[in-house]
């Protein structure tokens, strides 16, 4: 018999996180709930889940910091953001924190259910895929293990973050189009995830930012550029 997939639901309106917990273990997931951020993360310290579902307003450990220490811990696991606010800053808080996913109350629970679905075949088409390595000038990008390294360091990649690279480096020299990779990794190219996703091509600039000869350009109405020489020009 297959494992049900579990889910952190963390969620102090009791109401809803009582329906949310419901549909979702009529739906074939077991389902976790707490209703603040502190015993959500003490669960978390001694479960294991397969996608977080947290509300950012909670007592003692709001959504964000909660996000944060399991950032701390799990580099990994699926995280989608509960929120009766849509303020621009606060979605974008939440993409920088790591987040995957970001919805607004009220919400659908089908429309809930089909974003935690699209988020975990995601998770589970990266693990089941062969070890695929990139050479990105002096740097090395293991997509599988979602490292990049060089001679003198190694830096752990979130998923988006590898999601994001791997996706330049198949088109590297090449035009990434925005709504390509939008719909690929975020599935829906909207304004906030149009916006995580510049967030995140930020954060990429950073980390290659040793070798002088790498750049991440943007092509103005059209999207992203991963300019590596041709003498190392990266490859699968």
């Amino acid at each position: 018999m297959e494992e049900k997939l579990k889910i952190l639901l963390c969620e102090d309106d009791e109401n809803l996180g009582t329906l949310t917990r419901e549909y979702l273990e009529d739906k074939g997931y077991k389902a976790e709930l707490f209703a603040d951020g502190e015993s959500g993360y003490k669960a978390f310290l001694k479960g294991k889940y397969d996608i977080c579902l947290l509300d950012v307003m909670m007592p003692k450990k709001d959504g964000f910091q909660l996000a944060q220490e399991i950032r701390t811990i799990n580099n990994d696991v699926p995280i989608i953001f509960l929120t009766a606010k849509a303020l621009k800053e606060d979605v974008l808080e939440g993409f920088k924190i790591g987040a995957d996913d970001y919805i607004t109350k009220p919400f659908s629970m089908e429309e809930l259910v089909l974003r935690i679905e699209a988020i975990l075949r995601r998770v589970k088409g990266k693990k089941g895929k062969e070890v695929t390595v990139y050479k990105i000038g002096k740097f090395t990008f293991d997509t599988q293990r979602q490292v990049l390294f060089t001679d003198e360091r190694s830096e752990n990649l979130t998923t988006k973050e590898s999601e994001l690279l791997s996706l330049l480096c198949a088109h590297v020299n090449e035009i990434l189009e925005r709504n390509f990779a939008l719909k690929t990794i975020w599935i829906d190219d909207n304004y906030f995830n149009a916006r995580s996703m510049d967030v995140y091509i930020t954060k990429l600039r950073k980390k290659l930012k040793d070798d002088d000869r790498i750049e991440i350009i943007n092509i103005h109405g059209k999207g992203y550029k991963l300019i590596v020489p041709d003498e190392t020009e990266a490859k699968q």
